[in-house]
Formats: structure tokens, C-alpha cells, sequence
């Protein structure tokens, strides 16, 4: 694996072997000692233009549970606040020798340009651009859902005819736009509900059924309803009328948690905001896997980190 930008350009062999990959990773952490040697001498940088306090401590913390070396950089009061361009950041990154970057960016697109540009040769991992994509998260969820509804063995299997349902505000998501992609390839059926002002204008090309009632999506009877943040920083317009009117109609609360089918789970990528998206019943009942999300998603990174560095990557191919 050369670099992780999308899951969009993911196949199905590749998506199943990040998360069995990620399986053994998990394993290792119920061990007394949960350092592995693999990625010694190796130097990982988190480039995060962007702040996300969630994201950059799990790859910090998959990649020294890896044992390399990580350097954490971020933007803000750098010289990149002070006018320093990418290519410049990525040339003095080089001359650190480093061996990956996970970048996260607000300009849809920055970790394909690094990727592609040769200012740098390191793996490249996006954690996050713009409104484009965020794959390491769409791969932690499909972890997280193929454990808890295959069971703690599920090496090999995909997501095939699992129902997933995601709520909330899709327009602005780039966790909805990795998941589409990635519980497509992986054999789920992926509905979308949201008011019309937070689905993208063009949604033809998308593998998922839409709908505007969250009541009627429910009585489906998903597999798995993930609530998305609604994310107040990208909105420059008024997209609904206020928090109660979105709550009442595209929140999970406690009654419509109640409605949902007993075997069915409650996802959301988090940080999230109470008693809007999700009520505190909600993301605290046992069919949340909100805390599990974050766990796995260490496992998942220790799997990115693993195959973008433990092979030759010259010799393989780009995901």
C-alpha cells in the first residue's frame, strides 16, 4: 500500500485486508505489554492544518504502539500560520526523513497533491480533507460494525446486505462521503436521511438510497443508524430553522431509540452534540458503540500505519 487518500479507490481484497489486519492489531492490545517492534526506526508525521484532538491522539497513539518515532505538527503558531505553503512543509518534512504523513487539511484535495506532488517520498495518509474524505474512519466504522454484528471472529467477512442508515448532515460530511464508498464496496445498503438543504446537489453518482424522514427510515428496520455531528463551523447559511426544529425531526431520541429493531446499533463519529443529533440515552445505551469506535479506531490506524510501512513500498501498488 503507497499511500490512503479514499475508499473510494479501495477494492473490496483491499478494504477485508486493512480490517483483518486491524484485527490482529486489536488482539495485541489486551496484552500485558502492548508495544510491537514492527515499525522501529521508522519516522511518522501527523501534519494536521486542522484541529481534531480525537483523530491526531489515535494515530499518535497507533503509531507508537508500532514503536516508531512520531513527530506532531501543527499549524497553528507554525510557519504555516505565518504564510509557509504545503510544498515548503513537505520539502523541510523530507529533509527529517520522514517515512509517513497523516495530513488533515481544510482543502479537499491536499493529501492527493501531497501525494502526487514528489516534494516528499512517504506514505500519505489522509485523516481528513475539506469536505472530501476521511478513510481511516470510514474503515474504523465498518470495523466496528462487521465485530459487532459477526461477532468477535469475523476475519474475511465483508458487510453483505447489512442495512446502514446515516443521519444528519451529509452536505458537509467527508465521514459520510468515505462511508458510502467503502460500505458500498464492502456489500452493505446505505440509506441517507437528512433535510433537503443537507444532501449534496448532485447525489446520482452515490451508491445510496435517499430519504427526509428519519421515522420512516427507522421503520425499515436498519441494521445500523449512525448520526452524523452537525458541523455548526462549515455553515455560513441558516440550513435549518434552529436545533429544536432539527432535533425534533432528524435527532435520535429516546423514543425513536426504543423503535429501533433490538439487534440493531447506534453509531456516531463524534465529538457529539447532545441533545441535538443524539440524546444522552442514546449515544449512552448498550446498542452505542461510540466508546468501541474509538478504540478500534487505534486498531485500524496500527493497520494503515503497518501496511503503508512495513513492506517495500516501491514495489506496491496506491490505494
Amino acid at each position: 500500500m503507497r499511500h490512503l487518500l479514499s475508499t473510494k479507490t479501495l477494492t473490496r481484497d483491499e478494504a477485508i485486508e486493512i480490517l483483518d489486519v486491524a484485527e490482529d492489531m486489536a488482539e495485541t492490545q489486551f496484552r500485558e505489554v502492548r508495544k510491537l517492534p514492527t515499525l522501529r526506526g521508522k519516522t511518522v508525521v501527523n501534519l494536521f492544518f486542522e484541529d481534531s484532538t480525537r483523530t491526531r491522539i489515535s494515530f499518535e497513539a497507533a503509531a507508537k504502539r508500532l514503536s516508531a518515532d512520531v513527530i506532531t505538527f501543527s499549524a497553528k503558531g507554525s510557519s504555516v500560520s505565518k504564510g509557509e505553503s504545503l510544498k515548503d512543509t513537505a520539502q523541510t518534512l523530507a529533509a527529517m526523513h520522514a517515512d509517513a504523513v497523516v495530513i488533515r487539511h481544510s482543502a479537499s484535495g491536499a493529501p492527493q497533491t501531497l501525494a502526487d506532488s514528489g516534494w516528499i517520498d512517504a506514505g500519505i495518509l489522509n485523516a481528513g480533507d475539506g469536505t472530501h474524505e476521511h478513510p481511516t474512519q470510514a474503515l474504523l466504522d465498518a470495523f466496528t460494525m462487521r465485530k459487532r454484528l459477526h461477532g468477535e471472529r469475523s476475519r474475511g467477512r465483508a458487510l453483505d446486505g447489512v442495512a446502514v442508515t446515516i443521519v444528519g448532515d451529509i452536505l458537509h460530511s467527508r465521514v459520510a462521503r468515505s462511508n458510502v464508498w467503502l460500505l458500498d464496496t464492502l456489500g452493505a445498503e446505505v440509506t441517507l436521511v437528512a433535510p433537503p438543504t443537507l444532501l449534496p446537489v448532485d447525489l446520482g453518482p452515490w451508491p445510496a438510497t435517499v430519504r427526509y424522514d428519519l421515522d420512516d427510515a427507522i421503520a425499515q428496520r436498519p441494521d445500523v443508524l449512525m448520526m452524523l455531528r452537525i458541523q455548526s463551523e462549515r455553515m455560513h447559511a441558516a440550513f435549518f430553522p434552529n436545533s429544536r426544529e432539527y432535533s425534533r425531526r432528524w435527532g435520535l431520541d429516546d423514543e425513536r431509540l426504543a423503535r429501533l429493531d433490538p439487534a440493531s446499533i447506534v453509531m456516531h463519529p463524534g465529538p457529539m452534540n447532545r441533545g441535538l443529533e443524539i440524546s444522552s440515552g442514546a449515544a449512552d445505551s448498550p446498542r452505542s458503540t461510540v466508546l468501541e469506535q474509538v478504540a478500534n479506531g487505534v486498531s485500524v490506524r496500527m493497520a494503515a500505519l503497518y501496511l503503508l510501512l512495513s513492506g517495500d513500498r516501491e514495489e506496491s501498488t496506491r490505494v
